[in-house]
C-alpha cells in the first residue's frame, strides 16, 4: 500500500506539532493576520485530521458540553461561535451559556473548511526533534516513522504534552491482575463497556472523575468514587480573573518563576467539579448508588478472587471490580523524548519540569515554540485550556507573522 509518508515535502518554514484545539487556534490566527503564510506551515499529526483526539476523548467520556463559556473557541473573532449558535441556542448550556460537545465540533470543522484547513494536516507522528546547525543558521529535522524527515526552519509543539499521572502504589500491585482492570481515565471508553452490576473504585476529585462516574451510573454500576481532600467545586478550572489583567497583570509582573509555578498551582489547586456535576452527584449519593469517599487515599491494592482488594491510609478496607485512575496528566518537559536533544543543543531553565519562555513562548536560543500547560509559565494557570491557546497565539503569531521578530541568527 502507498504510505502517505511517502507523498510528505522535504521541508516547511513552520511545522505545527499536534493538530488539536490549541493548534487550529494558532493556524486561525496565523492566517487572519497574514494570509500569505497560507503555504508557509504544515500540521503534523499521527490522525491525519484535525482535533481527532478532541472528539475521541469528549466520545469516549459521553461529556455533554465544555466547561468555558462561548467565548472561548479557536476563531479570532471571540463572538463567532455565538453567532454560528444562532440557531442551535438549545445547545448553549446554563449558567454561562456552555457550547455543547456537537455544536463545538461543528463549529471547528466549519473553521477548517473556510480556511480550506484540512489538507494541511499531514499524517505523521513525530518522533526526534533534530536541532541542526549550518554556518550559523539553525533549523530543525523532524523525524518521522520508517526513517522519514522533514526540515523545517521554525517548529510549533502544541501537543496536550503531559505523561499519565499515575499514583505510587500502582506500580506496588503484586502481578499478574488483569490489565483490563486497571485502568487510567485516557483508557476509559464508556461506550464500548457492560458495567451492569460491577462495582467500580474511581480514584480522583477532578470532572473526569463525575463523568466516568455518571457514565458508568448510567450503565448500571455501583460506583465508589475516592478523592485526597473534600470535593471541590468551581464553575472553572481556575478563576476567569485568570482571563485578563485582574490576575495576569501581577503574574506577569512577578520576575520569580518558581514563585509563578506556584501561583499556578494555587489557582489551579487540583481538580474541582462544575454545580452541575457536583449535583448530579449528590443525586446518585442519595439514591445509594453512589459512595463518596472523602479524605481517602489507598495504600496498597492486590488482585485476589477476582476482585481487587484496597487497602486505605484511614485503615478502611475495599473491595471493586474495577479501578479507574482519574489522576490527571503530569508535565514535565524533562521527561519527554521530544525535548531530549533540544535541552541538550540549547540548555534552558526548568522549573518543576516547566521551561522558561521568552515572550513570544519561545525557547530562548532557538525557533521552537510551545503551547499548552507547558507554556504555564509565560501564559499562566489557563495555558492548558482553550482561552490559554488564544493567549499563546496572540504571542506567537507576531513572531511567525513578522520577519523583525524573527531571532537574529
Amino acid at each position: 500500500m502507498h504510505s502517505p509518508l511517502m507523498s510528505l515535502p522535504d521541508n516547511t518554514d513552520i511545522a505545527i506539532i499536534g493538530a488539536g484545539p490549541h493548534a487550529l487556534t494558532l493556524v486561525a490566527h496565523l492566517l487572519q493576520k497574514r494570509q500569505t503564510l497560507r503555504d508557509s506551515f504544515l500540521v503534523l499529526d499521527p490522525s491525519g485530521t484535525w482535533m481527532r483526539q478532541w472528539h475521541q476523548q469528549f466520545a469516549a467520556l459521553e461529556i455533554p458540553h465544555l466547561r468555558s463559556p462561548v467565548v472561548h473557541h479557536p476563531d479570532p473573532n471571540s463572538g463567532a461561535l455565538r453567532s454560528f449558535a444562532e440557531f442551535r441556542s438549545q445547545e448553549l448550556f446554563p449558567p454561562y451559556d456552555l457550547p455543547g460537545t456537537r455544536l463545538f465540533g461543528d463549529f471547528c470543522q466549519n473553521l477548517i473548511d473556510r480556511w480550506q484547513l484540512r489538507e494541511r494536516v499531514l499524517p505523521a507522528q513525530v518522533q526526534r526533534i533534530e536541532p541542526i546547525t549550518h554556518r550559523s543558521r539553525s533549523r530543525w529535522r523532524l523525524w518521522l516513522a520508517e526513517g522519514h524527515s522533514i526540515f523545517s526552519r521554525r517548529v510549533v509543539l502544541a501537543i496536550g504534552g503531559g505523561s499519565l499521572q499515575v499514583p505510587d502504589w500502582v506500580a506496588r500491585i503484586p502481578l499478574p491482575y488483569p490489565r483490563d482492570q486497571l485502568c487510567h481515565s485516557q483508557q476509559v471508553d464508556l461506550r464500548n463497556l457492560q458495567l451492569a452490576g460491577e462495582r467500580i473504585l474511581i480514584v480522583g476529585g477532578g470532572l473526569t472523575s463525575g463523568h466516568l462516574a455518571v457514565g458508568a451510573l448510567a450503565r448500571g454500576a455501583e460506583v465508589l468514587l475516592m478523592v485526597r481532600r473534600n470535593l471541590q467545586e468551581k464553575l472553572f478550572d481556575a478563576e476567569p480573573g485568570w482571563l485578563g489583567p485582574k490576575y495576569l497583570k501581577g503574574f506577569a509582573a512577578e520576575p520569580d518563576c518558581q514563585r509563578r509555578w506556584e501561583m499556578i498551582q494555587q489557582a489551579r489547586n487540583g481538580g474541582s467539579m462544575t454545580p452541575a456535576m457536583m449535583m448530579a452527584l449528590r443525586r446518585h449519593q442519595r439514591q445509594r448508588k453512589l459512595t463518596i469517599h472523602e479524605h481517602c487515599q489507598i495504600t496498597e491494592a492486590h488482585w485476589q478472587n477476582n476482585r481487587w482488594q484496597i487497602h486505605c491510609q484511614d485503615g478502611e478496607s475495599l473491595e471493586c471490580d474495577h479501578l479507574w485512575l482519574a489522576t490527571g496528566t503530569k508535565l514535565d518537559a524533562m521527561t519527554q523524548p521530544l525535548f531530549k536533544e533540544i535541552l541538550a543543543a540549547y540548555p534552558n531553565e526548568m522549573v518543576n519540569g516547566l521551561p522558561v519562555l521568552d515572550t513570544h513562548l519561545r525557547w530562548p536560543g532557538c525557533e521552537l515554540y510551545l503551547m499548552g500547560g507547558l507554556a504555564g509559565l509565560q501564559v499562566g494557570p489557563v495555558a492548558r485550556n482553550l482561552s490559554g491557546a488564544r493567549m499563546a497565539s496572540d504571542r506567537i503569531v507576531p513572531a511567525l507573522a513578522k520577519p523583525s521578530l524573527a531571532l537574529v541568527q
